[in-house]
């Protein structure tokens, strides 16, 4: 199982550098650890949506761990249910 933390800020700039780190765990089990995100952009989530459909597509879990409220609430703003980037149900 390999963890990546999430940075605080995923905007356009965190989104080339979160995809190179999450394609370099491809072909294990991942989780995400959410808990630090402050700050969110449309770019970031593109990212999750297409690792989680990756990593479904290969048959290996995906996980988001302790989501921040801020990525929480931009999931909801966009209209994007939590389990379209994770495996697992939002405990929050």
């Amino acid at each position: 199982m390999i963890i990546v933390r999430l940075p605080e800020i995923l905007d356009i700039r965190a989104a080339s550098p979160l995809a190179a780190e999450l394609l370099h765990a491809r072909g294990n089990p991942l989780t995400i650890d959410a808990s630090d995100v402050a700050k969110v952009g449309t770019q970031c989530i593109q990212v999750l949506l297409s690792a989680h459909a990756t990593w479904t597509a290969d048959g290996l879990p995906l996980n988001v761990a302790h989501p921040s409220e801020t990525l929480l609430d931009a999931l909801e703003t966009l209209g994007i249910p939590f389990t379209k980037i994770s495996e697992q149900e939002s405990t929050k």
